[in-house]
């Protein structure tokens, strides 16, 4: 998700919270056909308050009336946000780690829980996110070509322009780089612990995984 939507709806969240109930409540939810868990449940489950969970109902209602959302309408959405590139690949990664229970549809339950760890998430809990994310057949191993599948996706939605200097293999350059670093053992494959540690302990891989953390 662009680090701009999600610092836009935080900010909606933190503007709502210090006023009056302006949104409707848990009777307006069980009006769509795909009836989200109770609120209580989902306010236990998350890091949001039940008012907070009630503003997100309504704008996640507005973008999806039936109260899931699919893989293509994933990516309509997700394009407004990047008009400059091609996010039709990177938002097909974003569905799938959003989509927890992998049945084709992302629902009001897994939106929140992704932008509760998104949002207000430990590092711990934002790194094991990410490893998800990157983690493409989710086989429990980052491989040196998925993370370069993620990249290629990534330079592809932000757009040629937005990176006049780069040449055409920078893509595999900066996955080269990652890889010498994450994996400790030299078996070809990052696991989440090698993920976790190399991120936490290396500055240098944490201010490449900027350009990461600017587009989840």
């Amino acid at each position: 998700m662009d680090v701009r939507r999600v610092e836009s709806i935080s900010a909606q969240l933190e503007e709502a919270s210090s006023t009056g109930d302006t949104v409707e409540d848990e009777m307006e939810m069980a009006t769509v056909r795909h009836r989200p868990e109770a609120l209580e449940l989902l306010e236990a489950q998350s890091k949001f308050t039940k008012k907070e969970l009630q503003i997100l109902y309504r704008g996640f209602k507005n973008e999806c009336p039936s109260g899931v959302v699919n893989e293509e309408t994933f990516k309509e959405i997700y394009s407004q946000f990047f008009p400059q590139g091609d996010s039709t690949t990177y938002a097909h990664f974003l569905f799938n780690a959003f989509d927890t229970d992998h049945n084709g549809s992302v629902s009001f339950e897994d939106f929140v829980m992704g932008l509760s760890i998104l949002l207000r998430g430990t590092v711990q809990e934002k790194l094991n996110w990410a490893f998800n994310l990157y983690d493409i057949n989710k086989d429990g191993y980052i491989t040196k070509e998925e993370m370069l599948d993620i990249m290629k996706a990534i330079y592809d939605m932000m757009g040629k322009c937005t990176y006049p200097v780069l040449k055409e293999d920078a893509p595999r350059q900066h996955v080269e780089t990652f890889f010498q670093k994450m994996d400790k053992n030299k078996d070809g494959v990052v696991t989440i612990d090698e993920f976790i540690e190399s991120c936490q302990k290396d500055e240098n891989i944490m201010r490449s995984m900027q350009l990461f953390e600017n587009v989840i």
